[in-house]
């Protein structure tokens, strides 16, 4: 048998496999593959998240809510492409980098990705301190070093990500639950909302719809999907039923609840001409219309938001430094429960030391991760377009379509945000 027909054979016989196993697996496997990509989307649905989103409806209405839906297809793309990465590949995704596109090029998206953690770190912080703060009373900066110290029990822990897993999904849920009643209280225009799934784009929209988009298509929290594949054990075989109950619902669960809040801060602000300019305006922002039940609900979002993050945005920045700088990258690892312990106390020293962090420094920081999403993107994209990595979980035609796109996408984006910087 010569070797292309041989590597047919195998191919026909995996695939056979794959689509197999969605129904080999009870209820309960099933259930139990959920995970990574919550834990991404709770990473990428921080307090920049909701704060970008907050502004879109206050600023903009419902005009907004398309970017959502689009963000959220070419995220379903790049999270699909880091899950087959992780399903084929026997290293981490920086490994594989190292070895196929060169050392050079795998430190530079480990370094990247810290990067971005240490950006996020500070909004995380200082989200989580200021939820608690409004929820329960107390100082602001007492909350955040008490968060910080809660994730940092969590690390330590001897599964770290099993339980941080758990935690982070039962989170995402309570956050869609927030969500949900703070739109039903908010009594939206529904009609109104739904011409705003027509694309227009505001010609003064600028940064912040480039920080909306870098909240909802987040390269880098795809790039950590591969990573929680590995952490997980899952296998190839598994690669329909991870799709179905992961990928797909916990990239559908983060875009309903940014546009969720979009739909809540267009009825209750913008039909008012309010628009949110500091984290306590924020978290009340049901205040003038539900009363205290109101910010309560809105509140416990918002702190699930920065919580879940904070944890998720931690262990990302440790896993990828630690594999660029070639160590272990496994978050059991004291090597790199070290490095998330820098991420989080980096986050806690600038609240402390600023006493706060204004909404303007958190739409940037947001805005900015998308100049390194296209080098991360481009990687994601070389590495699943080869079959000596990817046998046969290798790109199709849509998915490499939709690929294209999202760089393109990216790339655009990018453009325009280094324009507005220097331009």
């Amino acid at each position: 048998m010569n070797t292309d027909t041989k590597r047919d054979s195998e191919s026909l016989v995996s695939s056979t496999t794959l689509s197999r196993s969605r129904f080999s697996l009870s209820v309960p496997q099933m259930l139990a593959l959920m995970g990574p990509a919550f834990v991404a989307g709770a990473w990428r649905f921080g307090p920049g998240a909701l704060t970008s989103a907050v502004q879109a409806g206050s600023q903009y209405g419902y005009v907004l809510l398309w970017v959502i839906i689009v963000s959220a297809v070419l995220m379903f793309v790049f999270n699909d492409m880091a899950v087959r990465l992780g399903l084929a590949s026997g290293d981490s995704v920086v490994a594989v980098t190292k070895q196929k596109l060169g050392r050079a090029v795998g430190v530079m998206a480990g370094f990247g990705v810290f990067a971005i953690t240490l950006m996020f770190a500070v909004g995380n912080a200082v989200g989580s301190g200021l939820a608690l703060s409004l929820l329960l009373g107390g100082s602001v900066v007492g909350w955040t070093i008490a968060c910080t110290v809660a994730v940092g029990l969590l690390i330590a822990m001897r599964n770290t990500y099993k339980v941080m897993e758990r935690l982070l999904v039962a989170l995402i849920g309570l956050m869609s639950v927030g969500f949900l009643a703070s739109t039903i209280l908010s009594d939206p225009n529904w009609v109104a909302a739904a011409k705003g799934l027509v694309p227009k784009i505001p010609a003064e929209a600028g940064v912040l719809l480039i920080a909306l988009i870098g909240t909802n298509f987040s390269i880098n929290s795809a790039f950590y999907t591969g990573y929680a594949i590995h952490e997980r054990q899952l296998k190839r075989e598994q690669y329909r039923a991870i799709t179905l109950m992961d990928t797909l619902p916990g990239n559908v669960a983060t875009a309903f609840m940014a546009m969720l809040i979009i739909i809540v801060a267009s009825a209750v602000l913008n039909s008012t001409g309010t628009v949110a300019t500091t984290f306590p305006q924020l978290a009340s922002v049901l205040e003038p219309l539900a009363g205290r039940l109101g910010s309560i609900l809105f509140g416990l979002g918002f702190f699930a938001a920065a919580f879940s993050s904070m944890a998720a945005n931690a262990s990302a920045g440790g896993t990828l430094l630690a594999d660029a700088l070639g160590w272990n990258s496994s978050l059991s690892t004291w090597r790199v429960k070290l490095l998330v312990y820098g991420v989080l106390g980096w986050g806690a020293a600038v609240t402390v030391v600023s006493k706060g962090s204004p909404i303007e420094l958190i739409i940037i920081a947001q805005a900015l991760t998308v100049l390194v999403a296209p080098f991360l993107g481009i990687i994601l994209f070389l590495l699943t377009q080869r079959r000596d990595v990817m046998g046969d979980l290798k790109n199709g035609p849509w998915q490499t379509l939709f690929a294209l796109l999202g760089l393109v996408a990216i790339f655009a984006i990018s453009f325009r945000l280094v324009l507005k910087l220097f331009g």
